[in-house]
């Protein structure tokens, strides 16, 4: 499974959720259009039954499930990647344990430097943000469009943005430079989170 070129990766809200709310909110967002799926979960992150249940769900649709921070969870259910932070470890480890065949994204942040580094480590794609006011990560170091400007031009991976991005401020994102947006709120906290999918991924169509 490789990571998408382009479009929407969806990161799930699972704050106060069930797991079947989780499961039924990543499969409206895989109908809606969603290109691939991160499994986020600060408060359980070892819940092995729902990852792979995600798993499963991404399988069926042909698009990755990646596992953020968590290299030995995506290890055990064998997903199709792993997406690092700042303090999750560096791209050869995980690239030890997951094998060559297995994605793994990396924050940047502001730092085309940083960007270009993954990319010489075999990282698959690299993210930069946040971009805009962001409920999941407020005290993140805001990122510029510039960063992604510089990035395209430097580096030959997808270029993921994130942080508060909602439809009508992704166009100018795409305009910069990202190639792929990731979206937590703006798909997961939705009222229907198959249209709301949807919109980002009509972003993509030319």
């Amino acid at each position: 499974m490789k990571f998408p070129s382009q479009g929407l990766y969806a990161i799930t809200y699972t704050d106060q959720q069930t797991d079947v709310t989780v499961i039924n909110a990543v499969t409206a967002a895989i109908q809606g259009g969603a290109m691939a799926i991160q499994y986020r979960n600060k408060q359980n992150p070892n819940n092995i039954a729902l990852a792979t249940q995600l798993l499963t769900i991404c399988q069926a649709a042909k698009i990755p499930l990646i596992i953020n921070d968590n290299v030995n969870l995506a290890a055990q259910i064998n997903a199709d990647g792993v997406h690092l932070g700042q303090t999750d470890g560096n791209i050869s480890a995980a690239r030890e344990i997951l094998g060559a065949d297995k994605i793994i994204g990396v924050s940047c942040y502001n730092d085309v430097d940083y960007a270009q580094q993954a990319s010489n480590a075999s990282a698959d794609y690299v993210a930069f943000g946040r971009f805009f006011t962001s409920s999941s990560k407020p005290l993140a170091t805001a990122a510029s469009l510039d960063s992604l400007t510089q990035a395209r031009a430097k580096i030959n991976l997808p270029i993921v943005a994130i942080g508060g991005i909602l439809p009508e401020n992704g166009k100018q994102l795409l305009q910069a430079g990202a190639t792929v947006l990731a979206v937590i709120a703006g798909v997961f906290q939705q009222e229907n989170i198959q249209t709301a999918a949807n919109k980002y991924q009509k972003l993509f169509v030319k």
